[in-house]
C-alpha cells in the first residue's frame, strides 16, 4: 500500500526521532532527511502512471453505509504537491542540520516537522472529504508546535496561539461546509464530489458551502482579511518558515481552492469572494513588505501577496487562469524556499535580520549574495527566471479576461501595481543588504560564509528557479500539464511555456513593473535616508494584529463575566445548574412534540420487584437525609441503592451489567471514602438565626428539582418501553454474535467486535480521565482546617459522641482492628487474582470480560492498599499503572490495526481454532488481545487514580502529623518560658 505508506512513514520516524538523545543531530537529521527522501523517490515513482490523466486509489473500509472509508488517491496535481511537500522537506532538513544550535530540543523538532509532514501528505493524498479535514486540523496543531518551539520566547508562544487559533477556527467552518457538501452529493468521496460540479452549483446551499469552504481556505493562506497571522508566525526557526511559506502550511489554502475548482467555479459569487479577497491580498501584502525592517517580514508579506496572486487567478473563472495558478505554485516554492534560506544563513552568520543594520553583505558572504540576487529576481519577475514565466501569464490573463467595464480596466491595473511592489521590496532585499558600505559594529557578529552543505539546499532551488526559466517546455513543461489537467476538470486549455510571445502588452506590463519597481524603491530609499516613510503609511491604523487580541481579550472578559456569573466554587450548585438546564431543555422539547404511551403491552405487575425498589429510594432518600449528620452513613446508603440496580439488572437478566456494577459500585465507594477525608470538618457550633430555615429551604428546592427530573426520566422511559420495535437491531446481534464474532455472551461481543470502535475510544477517554487525576492530585493540598484531625474524628456525628474522638486512642483502635484482615487479605490476593482471571477468560462467551476482570483486579490491590498501606504495596507489588494504560491502548490499536494489515475493517475480529494438549481444541478469537487491552487499560487507570489519592492521604497524614508535632512543641516551649 505505496500511499498509506506515504502517509504513514513521516508519523512513525516522528515517534523514533522524539526516542532519541538530545546528543544525537547528526542521527536525527539523518533519519528525517532518508524518510523525506524516501518518500519523495517513491512518489516520483508514480509519475509515469499519472501522466495520461490516471488517478491511483486505494481504500479501507471503515464506515462505508455513511460513505467514511480511510481513501488515499493520488493524481497529478496531489502529485505536485507531494513533490513539494517531501521534496523541499528533505531539502530543509539538511539546511536545518546546520541551523539548529547544539542547545536546541532538536530530537522535538524533527519529530514535530515529520509529523507536520505526515499531516500535510494527509492532506493532499486524502481521497475523502472528513479524513482530509481531520488531517487539515493536523496541519494547524503541528504548525502550532513548530511555531512555537523556541516556547520560551513570548513571540513564539503568541505567534503559535494566533495561527493556530486562527487556522483552527477556519478549519471549523471547512468541516462545516464539507458536511453540507457531502449533503448535498450523497457521498464525502471526493472522486463523486468533483463529479458533481453542476449538482453543486445548481443546491440553494451552495453560497453556504462556498463562504464556509473558503473561509478555511482563506485562513489556512492568509488571505485579507485573515492576513494578519502569517507575519507573526515569522518566530519560528528559519527552517520552520522556509518549509511553511514554500512548500506546506500556507499553500493548502491554494491547494483546497484548485482541489474544489471544479466544482465550486464559475459562478459570480467565486469571482467576487475568491477573486476579491485574492485582488486585495496581493496589493496589501506587497505593500506593506516594502517597508518591513527584518528580513523574515518583508519575506512573510511577499509570501501573502504571491498568494494573494494565485488565489486571484483561481478566482477568474478560467481555465488558462487556473493552470497560471499551479503553475506559479510551482515556481513561487523555488524562490521563496531558497529565499527565507538565504535570510536565514544572514541571521545565522551575521547574528541579526534588521535590514537597516546589513549592509555591503556581498563582498563578506558572496555565493550566498548570488543565490539570494538571482532568487529575488525570480521573485520581482525578471526574465530568464521561473518567476517571470508565471507573472506573465498572470498578466495576460488580467488583460483579456471578459467582464464588465470596471473588471476589464480594473485588474490590469491592480496586476500591474502588484508587479511594481513585488520589484520594489526584492530591490530592497538585495541591494540593501549585499551592496552599499559593509556592517557596522552594531552587528554581532562578523558575517561570513556558512559551511558547505548548508548552502547547497539553496544552490539547488536557485539552479531549478535558472533551468526552469531558460527551458520551461523541456524542464517543467509534462509536469505542469499533469498537474494542470485535474484542476481545470481534465481539459487542458491551449497555452504556451515558450520564452518569447512577441511584442504585447503583459510584457509591455512587464517593463512598467521592472522600470516603477525600481523608480519605487529609489524613492522609497530616499525617503527613508532623509527620516521618512520608515513605517508603512497609513495601514497601521489597521494593524490585524490589534484587532484580533482586542477581539480575544473582549472573549476572555465576556467568558470571565459569565464564569463570575454562573459559576461557583460549590459542586452541589454545578449539579444543580446541570439538572435544571437540562430538565428546562427536556420540557421545552416535551412541549412543542408531546410523547404519549405507547401500545405495547405491560408485563404483569410483581410486589417483589416493587419492594426491591421501595428498598432503593428508602436508601437513596435516607442518604440524603444522612449528608448532613453522618456522611459515612450516607456513603453506605447509597450503596444500597446501588445494590438495587444491580439486583434488577439480574432481574431483567442482564448478569453482565449486574456484575460490572456491583464492582463498580466497590470501587467508587472506596475512591469516594479516600476523598472523605478532605472535606471540612463537622462543626457542632450554634448555628446563625435563620440558618435552620434557609437549609431547609434548599433542601426542598433540590428535592422538587430531584423529583421533577426523575419523573421526567421514568416518564420518557415509560414512553420508550412501552412502544414496539419493529425494526430493532437486537436480533442482528443474537444471530450474528457467534458466526461472525466468535462468541456466545452478546454483550461482550458488542463492545469487542460490533462496537469495538466505540469501546477503544471510551477506554482511550478513560486513559485521559486517569492521567488528569493524576496530574491533579500531584499540585492538591487539603485546607488546614480539614486536615486538623484524623478521619476518624471528621466521620463522626458532630455532637463528639464517639470515643474515637481521642486521636491516640483512634490510631490503637486502628491498628488492633487492622492487624487480623491485613494478614487475609494478603492471602486473599492470589484468589482475587484467579477471579480475575476467570471473569477474563470466560468474557466472551459467559458473564465477564476484560473491563470486569480489571475492577475485579483494582479492589484486590486495592485492599492491600487499605490494610497494609502505600510502600508496602509498592514495594512489594511493583504497579506502574501509567506503563498499564499504554500498554491497554497500545494492544487495542495493534489488535485493530492487525486486521487493517491484513485487509480487513479496523477491529475486525478472526478466530483461530487451536487443538492444545490436555486442553482439546480451544478457540481463540482476535478480539481477546483487545479484551486484554481493555483490561490492562481499566486496571492502569483505576489504580492510577486510587494510588494517587492514597498518596495524597498519606502525605496529607504526615502533614497533620508534623503540625500537631509543631504545636506540641510550641505550646511546651510557650509553658517552660511561663514558668
Amino acid at each position: 500500500m505505496p500511499l498509506v505508506f506515504l502517509v504513514a512513514l513521516p508519523f512513525v520516524a516522528s515517534v523514533l526521532a522524539a526516542l532519541l538523545p538530545s546528543d544525537a543531530r547528526n542521527r536525527e537529521s539523518t533519519l528525517a532527511g532518508l524518510v523525506a527522501l524516501g518518500c519523495a523517490i517513491q512518489a516520483a515513482w508514480f509519475f509515469p502512471s499519472l501522466a495520461d490523466g490516471n488517478v491511483i486509489r486505494q481504500r479501507v473500509e471503515w464506515l462505508p453505509v455513511l460513505g467514511l472509508d480511510l481513501t488515499f488517491r493520488m493524481d497529478g496535481f496531489a502529485w505536485l504537491f507531494c513533490m513539494l511537500v517531501l521534496g523541499i522537506g528533505a531539502l530543509v532538513v539538511l539546511y536545518a542540520r546546520y541551523y539548529m544550535s547544539a542547545s536546541d530540543p532538536v530530537p522535538r523538532f524533527f519529530s514535530f516537522f515529520l509529523a507536520f509532514m505526515g499531516a500535510m501528505m494527509g492532506v493532499v493524498l486524502s481521497g475523502n472529504l472528513i479524513q482530509m479535514v481531520m488531517f487539515w486540523e493536523l496541519t494547524s496543531l503541528f504548525s502550532f508546535l513548530l511555531i512555537g518551539y523556541w516556547h520560551h520566547r513570548r513571540d513564539a508562544r503568541r505567534g503559535a496561539s494566533m495561527a493556530l487559533t486562527v487556522t483552527a477556527a477556519g478549519g471549523l467552518c471547512l468541516l462545516a461546509g464539507v458536511l453540507i457538501l457531502g449533503r448535498i452529493v450523497g457521498s464525502y468521496d471526493l472522486d463523486m464530489v468533483l463529479a458533481s460540479g453542476d449538482l453543486i452549483r445548481a443546491n440553494p446551499l451552495y453560497p453556504a458551502v462556498l463562504v464556509l469552504v473558503l473561509v478555511g481556505a482563506f485562513t489556512k493562506s492568509a488571505q485579507f482579511p485573515f492576513h494578519f497571522w502569517l507575519p507573526r508566525a515569522m518566530a519560528a526557526p528559519t527552517p520552520v518558515s522556509a518549509y511553511l511559506h514554500s512548500a506546506t502550511m500556507v499553500k493548502l489554502g491554494v491547494f483546497l481552492m484548485a482541489r474544489l475548482w471544479p466544482v465550486l467555479s464559475g459562478t459570480e459569487p467565486w469571482f467576487w469572494l475568491v477573486g476579491g479577497a485574492g485582488a486585495i491580498t496581493l496589493l496589501l501584502g506587497g505593500y506593506i513588505a516594502m517597508f518591513q525592517r527584518d528580513l523574515k517580514a518583508l519575506l512573510a508579506y511577499s509570501t501573502i501577496s504571491h498568494l494573494g496572486l494565485i488565489t486571484l487567478l483561481l478566482g477568474l473563472n478560467s481555465r488558462l487562469a487556473a493552470v497560471a495558478a499551479v503553475f506559479h505554485i510551482m515556481n513561487h516554492a523555488t524562490f521563496k524556499a531558497s529565499l527565507f534560506m538565504a535570510a536565514g544563513i544572514i541571521d545565522h552568520e551575521s547574528g541579526t535580520r534588521d535590514i537597516s543594520k546589513l549592509s555591503g553583505l556581498m563582498k563578506l558572504m558572496p555565493i550566498t549574495g548570488t543565490l539570494a540576487i538571482i532568487a529575488s529576481a525570480s521573485m520581482a519577475g525578471v526574465p530568464l527566471l521561473n518567476g517571470f514565466l508565471s507573472k506573465e501569464m498572470f498578466f495576460a490573463e488580467t488583460v483579456f479576461i471578459q467582464s464588465n467595464v470596471w473588471v476589464d480596466r480594473g485588474l490590469p491595473v491592480i496586476a500591474t501595481i502588484a508587479g511594481i511592489f513585488s520589484v520594489a521590496y526584492s530591490a530592497r532585499f538585495v541591494f540593501d543588504v549585499f551592496f552599499g558600505p559593509p556592517c557596522g559594529s552594531d552587528v554581532p557578529k562578523t558575517p561570513h560564509e556558512p559551511p558547505h552543505w548548508m548552502r547547497v539546499p539553496a544552490e539547488l532551488l536557485v539552479l531549478i528557479c535558472l533551468v526552469v526559466g531558460i527551458a520551461p517546455a523541456w524542464s517543467v513543461g509534462a509536469f505542469l500539464a499533469a498537474a494542470a489537467a485535474p484542476v481545470v476538470g481534465g481539459e487542458l486549455p491551449a497555452y504556451s511555456l515558450a520564452l518569447w510571445h512577441g511584442f504585447n502588452l503583459p510584457l509591455l506590463m512587464s517593463f512598467i513593473a521592472l522600470a516603477g519597481g525600481a523608480l519605487l524603491y529609489l524613492l522609497q530609499r530616499h525617503g527613508r535616508a532623509r527620516g521618512v516613510l520608515s513605517t508603512t503609511p497609513l495601514l497601521h491604523y489597521f494593524d490585524g494584529q490589534r484587532i484580533f487580541e482586542n477581539l480575544m481579550a473582549r472573549l476572555s472578559e465576556a467568558g470571565r463575566r459569565s464564569r463570575r456569573l454562573l459559576g461557583t466554587r460549590r459542586l452541589q450548585m454545578q449539579l444543580l445548574l446541570l439538572v435544571a438546564v437540562a430538565l428546562a431543555g427536556a420540557g421545552a422539547a416535551l412541549w412543542v412534540t408531546p410523547v404519549a404511551r405507547g401500545s405495547r403491552e405491560l408485563l404483569t405487575f410483581s410486589p417483589m420487584f416493587a419492594m426491591t425498589w421501595l428498598i432503593g429510594a428508602t436508601c437513596a432518600v435516607s442518604a440524603a437525609w444522612q449528608a448532613k449528620f453522618h456522611r459515612l452513613a450516607s456513603l453506605m446508603l447509597a450503596s444500597g441503592a446501588g445494590l438495587v440496580c444491580c439486583i434488577t439488572y439480574i432481574w431483567f437478566s442482564a448478569p453482565d451489567l449486574a456484575l460490572t456494577q456491583l464492582v463498580v459500585e466497590a470501587v467508587t465507594t472506596v475512591l469516594i471514602l479516600l476523598g472523605l477525608r478532605w472535606l471540612p470538618m463537622r462543626s457542632a457550633k450554634s448555628e446563625p438565626v435563620g440558618a435552620p430555615l434557609r437549609h431547609w429551604s434548599r433542601r426542598g428546592r433540590d428535592l422538587a428539582i430531584a423529583i421533577a427530573a426523575g419523573a421526567g426520566m421514568s416518564a420518557i422511559a415509560w414512553s420508550v418501553m412501552t412502544r414496539p420495535f419493529p425494526l430493532s437491531i437486537s436480533p442482528f446481534f443474537l444471530d450474528n454474535a457467534l458466526f461472525l464474532g466468535g462468541g456466545s455472551n452478546v454483550v461482550n461481543v458488542m463492545l469487542v467486535d460490533f462496537r469495538g470502535f466505540d469501546t477503544f475510544g471510551e477506554i482511550t477517554v478513560l486513559g485521559v480521565v486517569a492521567l488528569t487525576v493524576y496530574a491533579l492530585l500531584r499540585r492538591f493540598r487539603p485546607a488546614i482546617e480539614s486536615m486538623a484531625l484524623p478521619i476518624q474524628q471528621r466521620l463522626q456525628p458532630a455532637d463528639g459522641s464517639s470515643d474515637l474522638l481521642n486521636p491516640r486512642r483512634a490510631k490503637d483502635t486502628a491498628v488492633g482492628y487492622l492487624m487480623v484482615p491485613a494478614v487475609l487479605v494478603r492471602l486473599l490476593l492470589p484468589l482475587s487474582v484467579l477471579v480475575s482471571v476467570y471473569f477474563f477468560m470466560r468474557g466472551h462467551n459467559q458473564p465477564g470480560g476484560g473491563f470486569v476482570a480489571g475492577l475485579v483486579m483494582s479492589v484486590a490491590l486495592l485492599l492491600q492498599f487499605i490494610v497494609s498501606g502505600t510502600e508496602w504495596v509498592e514495594e512489594h507489588l511493583r504497579i506502574y499503572p501509567r506503563r498499564w494504560i499504554a500498554v491497554g491502548l497500545l494492544l487495542a490499536l495493534a489488535t485493530g490495526g492487525g486486521a487493517v494489515v491484513l485487509g480487513y475493517p479496523f477491529l475486525t475480529t478472526h478466530t483461530a481454532h487451536l487443538h492444545l494438549p490436555l486442553l482439546g481444541e480451544v478457540h481463540v478469537p482476535s478480539a481477546l488481545f483487545f479484551d486484554m487491552g481493555v483490561f490492562s487499560l481499566v486496571l492502569g487507570a483505576t489504580m492510577l487514580i486510587l494510588t494517587a489519592l492514597a498518596h495524597q492521604s498519606v502525605r496529607s497524614h504526615r502533614w497533620s502529623d508534623e503540625q500537631a508535632e509543631r504545636e506540641a512543641a510550641r505550646v511546651a516551649a510557650e509553658a517552660g518560658a511561663t514558668a
